[in-house]
């Protein structure tokens, strides 16, 4: 019986280490697998972070160029430059066209 015992303790002990060993490939796959998606992720954060830097820059731009266009120097000079329009004292001196 003693025979019996050890073989099936060698057989049980083998078993165990097997699923130990296949537990340990399984993580380190899985490991691998969720560091390689965590550095992708990284990258597209750190893109997106300066996409939203530039947005950020650009809306200032905007929120400045949009307080400009409500002062009386852009109305002058938009009447001036795109309608041809003058104060009535004021006279316009076009150079000639050669």
């Amino acid at each position: 019986m003693s025979r019996k015992r050890k073989k099936k303790s060698k057989k049980g002990l083998r078993l165990v280490y097997f699923v130990v060993i296949f537990f340990c490939i399984i993580v380190g796959i899985r490991s691998f697998t969720l560091f390689k998606e965590s550095r992708e992720l990284n990258k597209k954060q750190e893109i997106l972070t300066a996409k939203m830097e530039s947005e950020e820059q650009r809306k200032k731009d905007l929120e400045e160029l949009e307080k400009y266009m409500k002062t009386k120097k852009f109305m002058e000079e938009t009447a001036k430059s795109k309608l041809g329009l003058v104060y009535p004292n004021e006279i316009l001196i076009e150079p000639e066209n050669k």
